[in-house]
């Protein structure tokens, strides 16, 4: 049976980033669904404006920008990184997927929560 390693440094990463993100997220989101901003507080185009899809079949994000991006999904990035000799680092970046991951998730939720506080139909 496999040894399992869970650095502790990971959980708190978790904890303290994925709530960042989530408030990062819903503070940007409720910016750009709101009314259009002045000529001297325009948003960055890379302010991100719209999260689809999920872990297993993989997120879109678009930006204000019109760019889009398709990180991979949990498998192929977890598969990439068992490509590490040392159980440590596997473990470290299985860690780091689920959290960019959970990240992206909690954006997502962001989004539609600021749509529904603005009164619009949402983000794709």
């Amino acid at each position: 049976m496999p040894l399992t390693i869970r650095p502790l440094r990971t959980r708190a990463a978790t904890l303290v980033a994925a709530p960042a993100l989530a408030v990062t997220a819903g503070l940007l989101s409720s910016a750009v669904l709101a009314d259009p901003p002045s000529s001297r507080h325009r948003l960055p185009g890379h302010t991100i404006v719209a999260v689809e899809g999920d872990a297993e079949n993989g997120f879109s994000v678009f930006r204000l920008d019109g760019s889009s991006e398709h990180p991979p999904t949990l498998s192929e990035s977890t598969a990439e990184c068992h490509e590490y000799d040392d159980p440590t680092d596997v473990a470290v970046c299985v860690a780091e997927v689920e959290t960019r991951l959970e990240g992206m998730a909690d954006v997502q939720l962001s989004l539609r929560w600021a749509a529904g506080r603005r009164g619009g139909p949402g983000p794709r």
